[in-house]
């Protein structure tokens, strides 16, 4: 380059010309300084990892709901009567020699939660069911035919493959999905809507920690300045006498408050957070109650502060219910009812009863004591109106 410079007459001293080294990508990767936002990926197992397994309010949200309504009481009516013992309540009942009906419907409302998908397996001969277990959904896979409906279902373990064929009269799974608008075979899950929402908690919580790592940051600062009141530097012996003073008279409970002298030129600089520290703390309750959003749970019953929707505690308990648990319980005892209806079995509905949820209490007296009252209506058509099948005499 400097002979180059040099026959084109640039310059006649190489001293002159300073050299400078310089990458092409250089004004790129200055103008991109502030690196990239990194999100957690977003299939199946990787948010049950971040949403579920590492993140509490997820993990409560997720246990909420599924608890809740797996404890829903049912019945098993038709349209002619309601049936104390029926062959699917007590395929229901012990469904399987390691699980009880809560434990079952339980696993299966978590994966549903968790990924959009729960898959129930009837094992029998094909004919009638003699047990019922939960799939977990990151394992199946749908094989679609050529008029798009399953045809097949996929079950991979360890690199094995299992198919379970829905050509049959009795397909001996049962799919339940949520709604997804951009998929005809997979179902949305709530953790995929919360999970921006899920990182910035994660992300908030890591902070936190390495803010405790750091002792949260010192609460203050020694400054030693020489005579002539610039920065010095103390000898070994002083630096070794002033940490064995602030261990013996400045540290633990009973030194709380006491008074530090100082001298020879040193001085006490207090430190605390900044604003930007704080502000994590509100973040992270902010991104808490968006991920209870996502879920449909009442953030005032996971204990995040700062929610006046609801008046107290029992309105956003009924609400909890109203909206969330009973929506997702009566759609899959519905589906699940009517699949079992496929098989050689009495048919029947399984519903909710609202009469025996807690929750419901006050609001399930008020409708009866409404239409107990309402002397223009039939008996008939009062048990119509509280869901009851009709009575004997009224067939």
């Amino acid at each position: 380059m400097l002979e180059f410079l040099r026959r084109s007459g640039a310059t006649s001293d190489p001293a002159e010309i300073p050299e400078r080294k310089a990458s092409a990508a250089g004004p790129i990767v200055s103008w991109q300084g502030a690196g990239r936002i990194v999100w957690s990926p977003r299939d199946t197992a990787s948010l049950t990892r971040t949403g579920f397994v590492g993140n509490p309010v997820g993990f409560r949200c997720v246990k909420l709901i599924a608890e809740a309504a797996a404890a829903v009481p049912l019945v098993c009516q038709d349209g002619k009567r309601r049936y104390d013992t029926h062959p699917i309540t007590d395929l229901l009942a012990r469904p399987n020699p390691a699980q009880g009906r809560a434990e079952l419907l339980e696993a299966l409302y978590g994966q549903l939660l968790l990924s959009g998908d729960g898959y129930l397996e009837a094992v029998g001969d094909g004919v009638t069911p003699y047990e019922l277990h939960v799939l977990r959904s990151e394992r199946m896979s749908i094989v679609p035919g050529a008029d798009g409906w399953p045809v097949a279902y996929e079950y991979a373990v360890s690199g094995r493959k299992h198919r379970f064929e829905m050509t049959g009269a009795a397909p001996p799974i049962c799919h339940l999905k949520s709604f997804h608008p951009q998929d005809d075979h997979y179902g949305m899950s709530p953790m995929q809507a919360a999970a921006t929402a899920i990182d910035v908690h994660n992300s908030a919580s890591r902070w936190s920690k390495a803010l405790l790592d750091n002792a949260a940051r010192p609460s203050g600062a020694i400054v030693y300045r020489s005579s002539d009141g610039s920065p010095g530097t103390l000898s070994a012996d002083q630096y070794d006498r002033l940490l064995s003073e602030m261990e013996l008279h400045h540290q633990g409970a009973r030194n709380a408050g006491r008074p530090m002298l100082l001298e020879g030129g040193l001085d006490w600089k207090p430190m605390g957070f900044s604003p930007a520290d704080m502000e994590f703390h509100e973040t992270k309750i902010a991104a808490g109650r968006e991920i209870a959003t996502a879920f449909g749970v009442p953030p005032m019953l996971l204990g995040i502060p700062g929610d006046m929707t609801y008046a107290n505690y029992q309105e956003a308990n009924r609400a909890f219910y109203r909206l969330t648990v009973l929506p997702l319980a009566t759609r899959a005892v519905a589906s699940i009812s009517a699949w079992l209806g496929r098989f050689d079995l009495p048919p029947a509905n399984l519903e909710p009863d609202l009469d025996r949820i807690s929750a419901l209490s006050s609001e399930r007296e008020g409708q009866w004591a409404r239409i107990g009252a309402a002397s223009f209506l039939t008996d008939g058509e009062k048990r119509a109106l509280l869901g009851l099948p009709p009575l004997p005499n009224d067939e």
